[in-house]
């Protein structure tokens, strides 16, 4: 099942995305399931997958792709959490030892947008580059969540483009300005329920721009792996559902390479996980 938050016309809502379009359950459940994130929060209950039968409402094509989750309390994403990746940073000479705990960085909601919405070249910077990430979206609250018990919170999972403006990320050591750029990066296109996906770890992220394989690493791969992620940021606040918890990128970004390769306006960059489907952006100036 994919479960998608969407605008068409004036009016914004969520449904269900099927082969021939979206079955609107904004139009359905609205009453008992607000949005997207209410219906992570009870678990995609079942009452509302038999809805999938329904003939569609609306064709892809006339609906406009929101971020899944509107309003999430925290985005937490990691750094540097793929081997292969810190090497590559590290001999950019942008960073020294492998972190022993997690490298976390939060952005702000407003720094996404969603599948098939223009990826916003910052304009003040020619360094905006493309970083695919498998996302954990979380479903069941907790606090202080010990790593064993870490997948009972998760409900599903999506994709980000996790934009990155390299300059003004590295004017101090401090990292988020060039993470929080007005729509640098992107989330979706939805939500696939966790227990659709049997084995996290055999998933693979392939990140491509104008059709060139940029990035293709598997999840297992990660250093710091979901249930200690889930560890380490349910310590600091607690999570709730709808929160967003990103999983660091693979090797093979732009700054990285010889000559360096970043975004530009007109380009357009894909990032494709197995079993959750292609995040598709083009890159614009406003």
């Amino acid at each position: 099942m994919k479960y998608a938050s969407f605008s068409i016309g004036e009016r914004t809502s969520y449904g269900i995305v099927v082969k021939d379009g979206v079955i609107d359950l904004g139009r359905r459940i609205s009453d008992r399931y607000p949005d997207l994130k209410s219906l992570v929060a009870a678990g995609f209950p079942a009452e509302v997958g038999v809805l999938a039968s329904e003939p569609a409402d609306h064709a892809l094509e006339a609906i406009t792709f929101l971020p899944p989750i509107a309003n999430p309390a925290h985005i937490w994403c990691l750094a540097l959490n793929y081997a292969e990746h810190h090497n590559e940073v590290q001999s950019a000479g942008r960073v020294q030892e492998l972190p022993k705990q997690p490298a976390l960085f939060a952005r702000a909601a407003d720094s996404l947008t969603g599948h098939g919405q223009t990826l916003r070249h910052p304009g003040v910077s020619e360094q905006f580059d493309f970083e695919g990430e498998l996302v954990v979206v979380i479903g069941k609250p907790g606090y202080r969540v010990a790593a064993e018990n870490a997948f009972d919170h998760v409900a599903a999972y999506t994709i980000m483009n996790e934009g990155s403006v390299r300059d003004w990320q590295f004017h101090t050591r401090q990292i988020t300005p060039g993470k929080n750029f007005w729509r640098s990066g992107a989330i979706g296109p939805w939500l696939v329920p966790a227990q659709e996906i049997e084995d996290v770890d055999a998933l693979r992220i392939v990140t491509t721009l104008n059709g060139e394989t940029m990035q293709d690493e598997s999840v297992s791969a990660m250093i710091h792996k979901i249930p200690r992620f889930i560890e380490y940021v349910s310590t600091i606040a607690p999570l709730v559902a709808g929160d967003i918890l990103a999983t660091g990128t693979p090797s093979g970004v732009g700054f990285s390479r010889q000559p360096p390769l970043f975004m530009k306006p007109g380009d357009t960059c894909e990032i494709t996980i197995d079993r959750i489907g292609t995040l598709s952006n083009q890159v614009a100036v406003d």
